[in-house]
């Protein structure tokens, strides 16, 4: 996995807000042929947050369910 290379594609996808969505980094985790655990480890060690979260599958604060 070219870390650089995916963070490229990353940074071009980031909203207004700051944030990646999670539709759009699984669809670029599927293009990269990388898992979604690989592609929330790659977005927490480069500080970009996942918004719009529909299935918390990324390992990311901002990507996780609330605690109970």
């Amino acid at each position: 996995m070219d870390k650089q290379a995916i963070l490229e594609k990353v940074k071009a996808r980031i909203g207004a807000d700051g944030k990646i969505s999670c539709e759009q980094a699984m669809k670029l985790a599927d293009a990269e042929g990388i898992s979604y655990g690989d592609m929330g480890d790659l977005l927490n060690e480069f500080e970009v947050k996942v918004g719009a979260c529909q299935l918390h599958c990324f390992p990311n604060p901002v990507c996780s369910p609330p605690k109970k």
